[in-house]
């Protein structure tokens, strides 16, 4: 287990029992060695599923980025901001050189609606088009950005926003 997804888990509480933490910490633990060493994302349901089990439950607004190689297999899963209930302040500048850490050739943005909406707002609208013209200058592609909700989950790319 990388110590990312450890400190990653250890803040997901929600009302699961310690049994279902553990469950779901493995879930997501397993879903992370598949995608690194063969799979690749390649539908946005696959998307939409992993995202779900990584921020749905949060009670506050957390911003991450999937960075990806050029197949499109997972090199890291990073929660970049932490905001409150009803946003969270995403920093261009930051996303942009966490991918060039990472050498990452694609990114996808994630992001939970604690309110239960999982349709994007304007502001995501925004944010999503800002990361895309940032990245774009270091040839890094965003591919989707997937707003999460207890009950769901939206791709933008799905909807023509990306």
């Amino acid at each position: 287990m990388s110590e990312t997804y450890h400190n990653r888990a250890s803040t997901t509480t929600g009302s699961f029992t310690g049994r279902e933490q553990t469950t779901i910490r493995e879930a997501i633990g397993l879903l992370e060695s598949r995608l690194r060493v063969t799979e690749a994302f390649t539908s946005p349901t696959m998307v939409k599923d992993y995202c779900r089990l990584q921020l749905s439950v949060e009670k506050d607004e957390y911003f991450g980025c999937l960075f990806l190689d050029t197949k499109h297999r997972l090199l890291m899963f990073e929660r970049l901001f932490r905001g409150t209930i009803d946003g969270a302040s995403v920093h261009p500048r930051v996303v942009v050189r966490r991918a060039l850490e990472l050498n990452a050739a694609a990114t996808i943005f994630t992001h939970n609606h604690p309110s239960g909406m999982s349709e994007p707002s304007r502001d995501d609208i925004n944010i999503t088009n800002r990361l895309r013209e940032a990245l774009a200058l270091v040839d890094v592609r965003v591919l989707d950005h997937v707003v999460v909700a207890v009950d769901g989950s939206t791709s933008m790319a799905e909807c023509g926003l990306v």
